[in-house]
């Protein structure tokens, strides 16, 4: 039954989360007790594509930075432009990898 839940969470959020790390979290969650599941459920995780979008249209105001919890980073390229732009090009094509793992540091901190 646990590993069914467990299989089902993973299928449902695997576009939140780097598909390298899937397996150590699925091998953590199998291990968890029932209350820190329900806890996992309850997460709400970042989606990568909508932070993608942000980072095209606003991250020249760092808002995309300001969402993943990086405010140095957000504070930096709102008053620089995002580095003259150079920031904000180099975000369009990292920001997807970060958000993922951020999700997933988010939930191998409730995994202990």
């Amino acid at each position: 039954m646990m590993q069914d839940r467990v299989d089902m969470f993973l299928m449902t959020n695997q576009k939140y989360l780097p598909p390298e790390r899937i397996q150590f979290l699925r091998e953590r969650m199998l291990m968890a007790d029932e209350s820190r599941f329900q806890m996992l459920s309850t997460v709400e995780l970042k989606d990568p594509t909508t932070l993608l979008l942000i980072s095209i249209f606003l991250g020249g105001l760092g808002i995309d930075r300001f969402m993943l919890g990086d405010t140095g980073m957000g504070v930096l390229k709102l008053l620089t432009g995002g580095c003259c732009g150079v920031l904000t090009i180099v975000d369009w094509f990292s920001i997807q990898k970060k958000t993922k793992e951020m999700n997933f540091n988010k939930l191998a901190m409730l995994l202990g």
